[in-house]
């Protein structure tokens, strides 16, 4: 890895070592996450690469080697993958739902009922269509929500449980048999959206979505170490996973393990493959992803989709301007509500006084539920990964004291 001097990249260098200072002190020793890793990143160059902790108990330190859960990190590859498909013409942002899925067709929106009795449902004031799944304006939910008899019905049939009952088609079947929390465009709920828009993918393709995101995105982009599923020879590199229970485990601030490393759920390929997210990557590799998406659409060579395709995405699409602070009925997302616009599969900030992160109007990021975050920023030309394995992501602000700082170190 070659890592660029600070001064030539516009860096004040000793501020960037505050990074690494403040995971250790703040993070590492007093035990609430095992391990971190952060790569920063201008025009493609990377200017910090920082590691700390084990990768395993009792382990090695982590390394630019080691694998680490990404989850809804995936989403933005799956919308990637959807606008390849957009750009031959195959299908179409504003497409309704159900002219890829039929299972969509008779969808209503929730009017009563659960548990015991049957929902009641009411049609919807528009289809559902595929701008919806990418902004999560679908009126579908997340079982973990915890906030509506929606919800509840969907913990209740284990539908987004990946080692379950349904494949991806079975998954749009049983999804499509309960009514939608809302009227589709009408609010913003973070939610499985991003899995359905997968099972558009594949219809579209032909192709199974791990097959598609493996030959048509991660050899083109020279990805080697992302899969849904870690190979043989390579799972001695998956990091362990760990999720916060308040009060547990002492010193080490409330961390159980979550998943072995070496005992992985994610050794095995899941039965349903989850576009909203399944997947595994190195913060390398997503440096690559991320340097794809400044660049336009392209990395080596290999162009995904077109410039103006990404300026497209990295708009805010929700409707008539608005933010998360005012459409959002979700009780969670990967996203700070205030001055937060929503793209085609990435949050945007559209206010950075709002936010009261540094920052710059335009840039765009998302996070994954094991505490790991990305941003792009196309003004500044900087692009972050950030690694960890702690469960849920809210559990800590780490994601904004590194923006902090990342955007403290800028000369």
């Amino acid at each position: 890895m070659k890592i660029a001097k600070p001064d030539k990249l516009g860096f004040d260098g000793s501020r960037l070592a505050r990074i690494d200072a403040l995971l250790k002190e703040r993070y590492i020793d007093s035990g609430k996450l095992a391990n971190t890793q952060i790569l920063l990143a201008r025009d493609g160059e990377i200017v910090h690469f920082g590691s700390q902790g084990p990768a395993r108990e009792g382990g090695k330190p982590v390394d630019e080697g080691s694998l680490f859960r990404v989850a809804s990190m995936t989403k933005p590859i799956t919308s990637i993958a959807f606008m390849m498909l957009v750009e031959e013409g195959k299908v179409a942002i504003d497409t309704p739902v159900h002219h890829v899925l039929p299972e969509f067709k008779d969808i209503g929106v929730f009017n009563g009922g659960g548990g015991d009795v049957p929902f009641g449902t009411l049609p919807t004031a528009e289809p559902m269509r595929m701008v919806d799944l990418l902004r999560h304006t679908s009126g579908l939910t997340y079982g973990f929500q915890y906030r509506s008899n929606v919800d509840a019905a969907y913990r209740a049939g284990k539908i987004d449980n990946w080692h379950g009952n349904h494949d991806l088609d079975g998954f749009v079947g049983a999804l499509a048999r309960l009514p939608l929390e809302f009227s589709p465009g009408t609010s913003w709920n973070y939610s499985v959206s991003t899995d359905v828009l997968g099972a558009v993918v594949q219809r579209v393709s032909g192709l199974p979505l791990a097959d598609f995101f493996a030959t048509r995105i991660f050899a083109p982009l020279k990805m080697h170490d992302t899969f849904f599923a870690v190979p043989a020879d390579k799972i001695d590199r998956l990091t362990d996973c760990y999720a916060f229970v308040p009060g547990a485990n002492g010193s080490k601030g409330g961390r159980v393990m979550y998943d072995r490393g070496a005992e992985s759920l994610w050794a095995n390929m899941p039965k349903l493959v989850s576009g909203g997210g399944g997947l595994v990557s190195s913060a390398l590799d997503y440096h690559r992803f991320n340097t794809m998406l400044l660049n336009g659409g392209e990395l080596d060579g290999a162009r995904l989709v077109g410039r103006k395709t990404i300026d497209l995405m990295t708009m805010n699409h929700l409707p008539g301007g608005s933010d998360l602070s005012r459409m959002s009925k979700s009780l969670f997302s990967e996203a700070a509500n205030a001055g937060t616009g929503f793209g085609l599969g990435f949050a945007v900030n559209i206010d950075v006084a709002r936010s009261m992160i540094p920052g710059s109007v335009g840039e765009y990021y998302w996070g994954g539920m094991f505490s790991t975050a990305f941003f792009v920023d196309p003004v500044e030309r900087l692009t972050m990964v950030f690694m960890t394995q702690m469960s849920p992501s809210s559990t800590y602000p780490i994601r904004r004291e590194l923006k902090t700082l990342i955007y403290s170190a800028l000369t």
